[in-house]
């Protein structure tokens, strides 16, 4: 399962890592066969240690990703995810970027999108899927 966001977003990305929280534990022991991970499109401020510290307010299982701008821009392509930095009238900004979680079969292979906007109530149903 992999999610594009950031530490300092107000909304979208905390509102999703705790869906993911919810979905991990609804699926019980099957969880534990998924590696969860949230991969930054703010590298600027989400330093490793930053970035830990924001997930540990999540579920433990959930891992952060970060790099320099050009490895996250590499990986946004692949995933063919959008993200841009957008300023603010006092100096600082924020970051738009694509709201889904991305899920693979173990074998690598993409599986589905859970979508920002999608009703939660089938995201476990997709997520039980992947195991079948």
């Amino acid at each position: 399962m992999v999610f594009f966001g950031f530490s300092y977003c107000p909304d979208v990305c905390p509102t999703t890592l705790l869906d993911i929280a919810d979905w991990l534990e609804a699926l019980g022991a099957d969880a534990d066969r998924l590696t969860v991970a949230l991969i930054t499109v703010d590298p600027e401020r989400d330093t490793p240690e930053v970035l830990a510290d924001y997930i540990s307010n999540f579920d433990p299982r959930i891992i952060g990703l970060t790099g320099s701008l050009r490895e996250t821009a590499r990986a946004a392509t692949d995933f063919r995810v959008s993200f841009e930095k957008v300023l603010a009238g006092d100096g600082d900004y924020t970051m738009n970027h694509t709201a889904g979680v991305f899920l693979f079969y173990a074998n690598g292979q993409f599986a589905s999108i859970i979508d920002f906007h999608e009703d939660r109530r089938f995201a476990v149903p997709k997520l039980r899927r992947i195991f079948a």
